[in-house]
């Protein structure tokens, strides 16, 4: 510190015009004032604090670098969508959801999609839910007018067709509403079925 300048740091939603400030600060200081604005990311590395894990903010321990953090992994990675679970002290996504992201990314390339129709060594059924770390599907066999589900390591499947869902993956064991793409496929016959009413 040579006392020849003096540095204000602030976070701030939109930008601030301080001109006016600075000449107020530099007439009672009488040394050259800068305001500089940085993002809250950068307020929570020079602050400092601690993570939910216990330990030192990785902002502020061992990232030299800000990666690039998307709502993506956290769906990718079947985490929570609630902002207070997924996001740091300072309110944005947590960086550590780009630590294991390369994994889930090789994990989703071989597994199969909530929808796809799959081949058990107990019989053929369509793939329900799946747990990425685990590396296991969970599957709705139909027996005989009966569905059974079962959860079964990814190695031990092969797919044979059908078109994979939209849902993000889910823990072993979670089932879906039925009955949901059935309704979802009736509407347009039933738009058509009036259709062709006002023709005749």
């Amino acid at each position: 510190f040579d006392a020849h300048k003096v540095v204000f740091y602030f976070t701030a939603d939109g930008r601030v015009d301080f001109r006016e400030l600075v000449k107020d600060l530099a007439s009672i200081f009488r040394i050259r004032i800068e305001l500089r604005q940085i993002g809250v990311r950068d307020e929570a590395r020079m602050i400092g604090g601690l993570g939910i894990c216990g330990r030192e903010l990785c902002c502020c321990s061992f990232l030299t670098d800000f990666v690039p953090v998307s709502i993506k992994m956290a769906k990718e990675q079947s985490l929570s969508m609630n902002p207070a679970k997924i996001s740091g002290c300072c309110g944005r996504l947590m960086f550590l959801l780009k630590y294991e992201q390369d994994a889930y990314e090789d994990a989703h390339a071989r597994m199969p999609r909530p929808g796809h129709v799959v081949m058990l060594p107990e019989g053929q059924g369509t793939v329900e839910a799946i747990n990425l770390l685990k590396e296991t599907v969970t599957v709705r066999l139909d027996r005989g007018g009966e569905a059974d589900l079962v959860t079964i390591p990814n190695e031990e499947i092969q797919i044979v067709g059908g078109k994979p869902g939209k849902r993000s993956p889910q823990p072993a064991g979670g089932q879906n509403k039925p009955g949901v793409q059935e309704q979802q496929g009736a509407r347009p016959d039933k738009r058509r079925q009036g259709h062709d009413n006002r023709q005749t």
